[in-house]
C-alpha cells in the first residue's frame, strides 16, 4: 500500500482524509511521521497554498505527499474569509473566534450564500503532481448548530442535504464536502 504523508497539522483534516481515502493508501500525518514543519501560506489561492505545503514537505522527506488548503468563501463578503479562513479573527485565534467574527461581519447581510473550497495536491516531485479542487455550496446560518465537525461547520447549512455540516455524520459530510470531492478526484487520478 502506497504511503502518503499529509502536509497538515490539523488533526481534523487528517482524520477526514483517512476516512475518505485511508483504505486505498497508508495515510499518515506529519506528526505521526515525526515531522514538524510550518509553511507560510503566502499564496493568493487555495491551490497556491496547498502546493507550497506539498513542496516544503516533499523537500524534507523525498516521498509522495498530500497537501490540503481549504476554506470558506462568502458571497456577501466578496469571498472572505477565503485563504485567510483559519486566521480570520487573527493569528492564534481558534474556530470559535473565527465563527464569532464571521457572524458579526454578516449580521446585516441578507445574502448568506457561501461555499467551501478545497485544493488538494498530490506531489511526488516535479515529474508527478496533481491538483484537485472540490467545492460545496450552502448558506451561513445566523447561529451555530450541531456538535460535529470543525472550523466553520457549525455555521454552514448544506443546500445538498438540508442540514448543517455540524449536524451531519462524518459519512454524510464526506459524501458532499469540498474535501471529499477533491479527494475523489485524487482517487480518480490514481484510477481507484
Amino acid at each position: 500500500m502506497k504511503r502518503l504523508i499529509v502536509a497538515s497539522g490539523n488533526k481534523n483534516k487528517v482524520r477526514e482524509i483517512k476516512e475518505i481515502i485511508g483504505n486505498k493508501f497508508d495515510v499518515i500525518s506529519m506528526k505521526e511521521a515525526g515531522i514538524e514543519l510550518m509553511v507560510d501560506e503566502t499564496g493568493a489561492t487555495f491551490a497556491d497554498n496547498a502546493m507550497l505545503k506539498a513542496k516544503a514537505l516533499f523537500e524534507v522527506i523525498g516521498e509522495p505527499v498530500l497537501a490540503d488548503d481549504s476554506g470558506l468563501c462568502v458571497d456577501a463578503l466578496d469571498g472572505a474569509p477565503g485563504v485567510y479562513s483559519a486566521r480570520y479573527a487573527g493569528e492564534g485565534c481558534n474556530d470559535e473566534q473565527n465563527n464569532k467574527k464571521l457572524l458579526r461581519e454578516m449580521e446585516n447581510c441578507t445574502d448568506r450564500k457561501a461555499k467551501f473550497v478545497c485544493a488538494m495536491v498530490y506531489y511526488n516531485g516535479e515529474q508527478d503532481n496533481f491538483t484537485a479542487i472540490g467545492e460545496t455550496y450552502g448558506e451561513i446560518m445566523r447561529q451555530p448548530v450541531g456538535k460535529n465537525g470543525f472550523g466553520y461547520d457549525p455555521l454552514f447549512f448544506s443546500s445538498e442535504f438540508n442540514m448543517g455540516f455540524a449536524e451531519a455524520s462524518s459519512e454524510q459530510k464526506n459524501a458532499v464536502s469540498h474535501r471529499g470531492r477533491a479527494l475523489n478526484k485524487i482517487k480518480e487520478y490514481f484510477g481507484l
